[in-house]
């Protein structure tokens, strides 16, 4: 059975850095595309970066982008989501996903979900 469980939310002053962790469970996320997807109050869930399966190559949106690194350790089957920088408008539920095949920014291109963790940003 496929699960993926996200931790490391929690609440950060503007400028500060949170770690969140995606562990994969039932599939080995080898070369599987692995990505970071976030959804704040009232607006639709966003691709916030994404690791191919295919290619091993990192997107970033460009709201993240030099904030934000994304990783995968394959012994540990285990994805991360550095955020440095951080803003208030990084606030929002931030879930992992997978999916076969290449990067896509559409939510109903996924086939497996987290719950998802919480991430404020505020003072």
């Amino acid at each position: 059975q496929v699960q993926l469980v996200e931790s490391g939310g929690g609440l950060a002053q503007p400028g500060g850095s949170l770690r969140l962790s995606c562990a994969a469970s039932g599939f080995t996320l080898d070369y599987y595309t692995m990505s970071w997807f976030r959804q704040a109050p009232g607006k639709e869930r966003e691709v916030v970066s994404c690791i191919s399966g295919l290619s091993g190559n990192t997107q970033y949106a460009d709201s993240v982008k030099g904030r934000f690194t994304a990783s995968r350790d394959n012994a540990e089957n285990t994805v991360y989501l550095q955020m440095d920088s951080l803003k208030p408008e990084d606030t929002a539920l931030y879930y992992c996903a997978t999916r076969e095949g290449s990067c896509s920014a559409f939510v109903n291109d996924y086939d497996y979900w987290g719950q998802g963790t919480q991430v404020t940003v505020s003072s």
